[in-house]
């Protein structure tokens, strides 16, 4: 056991995730996970996420966009949160663009239904470099469908469901390397189940008493998955924390 104790100021709180190697996931593409939670584990509170996040959080959750070629969303969340097409600094836009990417990453919405409002900012307003990206299953209604491929690039990832590794795989095809998944708890335990979660940053927020809604909610029979600590910071009484998948049989010293 070892005593973790304040260190080194750090200059700019991003950067030690900018430094992470992402190029070479374990499947289809590197996929991190960027989620808060209270002391107590949960993940919202009165149903959304944003009185969980401090300051510091909000900064940081922000400017993780910079690393991503795409943003994944849950449509749940993308409900209750009221995404927007993503903006980053200008900085961020010229850094993005030396390595050939887009100025702001594209968002991805994970829907079965596309029971969506598809007049929101996160679809009509999208960046012309950026349309946002509808993930859904081949049982889609058809008329929602046809709509939907008026506003976005709609992808087919499953049958009677979304696949979470034919989702992956689609991005990827695309050219979607790294893909940066905010949520929500049920669409993260899709991913960690299907042994897609290559890391997690998980920021803890000084709070207790949200919702009864954990971090990640894994579907039934799932098994157990590993991960090991390979970061840890704090500013003020926030903690973030950044996790790297443990491949099975693997060690967590790898």
């Amino acid at each position: 056991m070892e005593l973790l104790e304040h260190g080194a100021q750090v200059p700019d709180p991003l950067q030690p995730y900018l430094d992470v190697d992402r190029s070479h996931p374990r499947h289809e593409c590197w996929v991190t996970g960027h989620m808060v939670a209270g002391l107590d584990g949960t993940a919202a509170i009165d149903g959304r996420v944003g009185a969980l996040s401090t300051a510091p959080d909000q900064s940081l959750f922000r400017r993780m966009r910079q690393s991503a070629d795409v943003v994944l969303i849950g449509a749940e969340t993308v409900r209750r949160e009221g995404y927007a097409p993503i903006r980053l600094s200008e900085r961020a836009r010229a850094l993005r663009r030396q390595r050939g990417l887009s100025p702001v990453p594209p968002v991805a919405v994970v829907s079965r239904s596309l029971d969506l409002d598809l007049s929101s900012s996160v679809f009509v307003r999208a960046h012309e470099e950026a349309r946002t990206l509808l993930i859904t299953c081949a049982a889609v209604d058809p008329q929602r469908l046809e709509t939907a491929r008026e506003v976005a690039t709609v992808l087919i990832a499953g049958q009677g469901r979304v696949d979470p590794a034919t989702a992956l795989r689609a991005l990827a095809e695309r050219g979607h390397r790294v893909v940066l998944c905010e949520g929500g708890p049920r669409w993260l335990g899709e991913l960690v189940a299907s042994d897609r979660l290559d890391e997690l940053c998980l920021t803890l927020s000084p709070l207790m008493g949200g919702d009864p809604l954990p971090v990640s909610v894994t579907p039934p029979g799932a098994g157990l998955s590993r991960f090991a600590l390979r970061g840890a910071m704090v500013e003020e009484d926030t903690v973030f924390l950044r996790y790297e998948s443990v491949p099975a049989g693997g060690s967590a010293d790898g």
